[in-house]
């Protein structure tokens, strides 16, 4: 039953902090306050009242449409805030078992909560920036260096409180290694970045992918990044073959005749996604891996 109810609070809490998410990235790429104004529609500037900002009820009861204008809603509120209610559903009960049982110490009750708090976290950092990519392929400088440090500075927390059995914790070897895992995340990024531009004369991934793959490394470990590099790449070819598939956008635009292979993708969307997978189910596919390959 605790495990339950705490599955259903993080899920709502969820909700709560996507509506939040939601200000915040229609705000930020206009560079305005999330604090104020209050939140209003952006095509009429009317006011929202109390009822018309709960998390996705609002949105329904509208039925996508603003009271005062009509103009149309974006599905991203609803999915943005139904993805972090599932997100932290998911991370809560998936470290509440270890919580629940009496016969578990209090360092190790003390860690899960922690790893899922951490786990809430990036999910959190990894939606909004796999909205970004998506909206306006912008990753931008003050969610992906935080992230790293961030990233860096829990990796050593947990190797300084977790639990050990008979070796002392090494913090400071752990944090060393997070680090190159970070950079030979980015390195990886950047060759291709290096290699793409080498042949075709033209950017093909940017920078933002790079700090993300940091990122994903810093808070996952390398073979987690790299997971969620192969889902990201999976999925960005897949997303590549299916606009193929489409008559329409193998047309040129009328800015000019550019085909539709020099139109960008937002990769870090899929890195995105990939990180989210590798977070909630890394460890054992990875492990399915390595058995598979013998290894």
């Amino acid at each position: 039953m605790i495990r339950i109810l705490a599955t259903i609070f993080a899920g709502l809490l969820g909700l709560a902090f996507g509506s939040f998410l939601n200000v915040c990235l229609s705000r930020w790429p206009e560079g305005e306050s999330v604090v104020s104004p209050r939140s209003h529609c952006r095509n009429c500037d009317h006011t929202l009242a109390w009822w018309e900002n709960v998390p996705l009820l609002s949105w329904l009861m509208l039925r996508g449409r603003c009271r005062k204008c009509g103009t149309r809603i974006s599905w991203r509120y609803p999915f943005v805030e139904i993805a972090l209610g599932a997100l932290w559903a998911l991370f809560a009960w998936g470290s509440m078992p270890t919580v629940h049982d009496p016969g578990v110490p209090a360092t190790d009750v003390v860690f899960a909560l922690a790893t899922g708090i951490s786990q809430i976290i990036l999910s959190w950092i990894l939606v909004a920036l796999a909205v970004l990519d998506a909206e306006h392929l912008w990753l931008p400088n003050f969610l992906t260096l935080p992230g790293i440090l961030l990233g860096f500075a829990l990796t050593a927390a947990r190797e300084q409180f977790g639990y050990h059995f008979d070796t002392p914790p090494r913090p400071l070897r752990a944090l060393l290694t997070s680090i190159l895992a970070a950079a030979a995340a980015a390195l990886l990024i950047l060759l291709i970045r290096w290699l793409y531009h080498l042949i075709r004369h033209r950017e093909g991934i940017g920078l933002g992918d790079a700090k993300l793959m940091a990122l994903l490394a810093a808070w996952l470990g390398l073979p987690g990044a790299l997971l969620a590099f192969g889902l990201g790449a999976i999925l960005g070819s897949v997303v590549a073959l299916g606009l193929l598939a489409v008559p329409a956008t193998r047309r040129g635009s009328e800015a000019g005749p550019e085909p539709w292979a020099a139109s960008k993708l937002p990769f870090g969307t899929f890195l995105c996604i990939g990180g989210i997978v590798s977070a909630l189910w890394g460890q054992p596919i990875v492990a399915a891996y390595l058995r598979w390959a013998g290894l």
